[in-house]
């Protein structure tokens, strides 16, 4: 057992100053943290506890979007009946991530930053750049099914866990933080994440101490949503591959627009955007999804254990469009 101190932060100011303290770690749901604090992969030397923060609402924008509080949790969220209207595909994601009991605790900021599920990430014996860097990637040689196939380096091809921030990818949102150089932002989703190249154990561009207190929400985008994982087993499980679809069709049955975010298969949660580029204008159909599908993946690489998930990409995304189609 290793000792820690803990605080319970008042406020955000004093939870963005007590972030200054070296070996400290903010802690909300803790369904990720503790975890790893077990088996010693984390060793925080002081804990700030954000989870009573008042971080916990659901905001109306008024340009249509939603503002989400970072303490709000994945059971909150996913039951929210505008998010249920306006964004389905995160409410499909978030229950397709976790059991009711971890989605009960699970936060929204929490869920964007947990950790990678990479069995060499937890085992302490063996080498990982990401936990020790420059000790080497076990998984490029070791057993690696469950490994990515897009974004990875020499250095690390351990896969993004979440399936919010996959729908989250999709649908365009701007996390807002407090701390840091700047003493707080907004920035993309897309820039929060880090692909591994050189540097695997730097996972995103937070700054030490720098802590996410919102997700906001544009509008949502026209045309209909889905998200479709595939797992290993029918109950919770971690995707092989998890795809979040966005497709606006016009009158000619003519693709208007499309968005397309992949899970279990990147480093990062993936934006498919030549992909997107490419359906522009294309008459809906297979012909159309299967390419989506080719362009999505153009640059997989895969590494003997998972190789399968590149046809497997393929084919789940084409049948995601089909289903949209269908039901337009």
């Amino acid at each position: 057992m290793r000792a820690f101190t803990y605080e319970r932060a008042k406020d955000v100011d004093a939870a963005v100053a007590a972030a200054q303290n070296p070996g400290a770690r903010f802690i909300a749901g803790g369904t990720n943290l503790l975890d790893l604090m077990k088996v010693e992969v984390e060793k925080p030397a002081h804990l700030i506890d954000v989870s009573r923060l008042p971080l916990k609402d659901i905001v109306d924008a008024a340009d249509g979007g939603l503002t989400i509080g970072a303490m709000v949790t994945n059971t909150d969220l996913a039951a929210d009946k505008r998010v249920i209207e306006r964004y389905p595909i995160l409410t499909r994601a978030i229950v397709n991530g976790a059991s009711a009991q971890l989605r009960n605790q699970a936060s929204t900021g929490g869920n964007l930053l947990q950790r990678t599920r990479c069995p060499y990430f937890y085992d302490v014996s063996k080498p990982c750049n990401k936990r020790a860097p420059g000790s080497g990637c076990s998984a490029l040689q070791g057993i690696n099914r469950m490994n990515a196939v897009l974004g990875g380096s020499d250095a690390c091809i351990a896969v993004h866990p979440s399936d919010m921030a996959v729908a989250m990818m999709a649908l365009d949102a701007r996390i807002e933080t407090k701390g840091g150089a700047k003493g707080g932002r907004t920035l993309p989703i897309a820039e929060l994440y880090r692909l591994p190249e050189r540097t695997p154990e730097r996972e995103t561009n937070l700054e030490p101490g720098e802590l996410i207190t919102s997700v906001i929400l544009p509008p949502a985008p026209p045309g209909r949503q889905t998200y479709r994982k595939v797992r290993d087993r029918a109950s919770y499980a971690f995707a092989l591959v998890s795809v979040a679809a966005i497709l606006d069709i016009d009158d000619e049955r003519k693709v208007r627009g499309a968005r397309l975010a992949l899970g279990g298969v990147g480093t990062v949660p993936w934006r498919a955007r030549d992909a997107e580029q490419g359906m522009s204008g294309a008459v809906v159909g297979d012909k159309t999804f299967q390419a989506a599908g080719e362009v999505a993946v153009a640059g997989a690489q895969g590494h003997g254990g998972n190789d399968f998930k590149i046809p497997l990409a393929r084919r789940t995304i084409a049948r995601a469009f089909t289903d949209l189609t269908a039901k337009a």
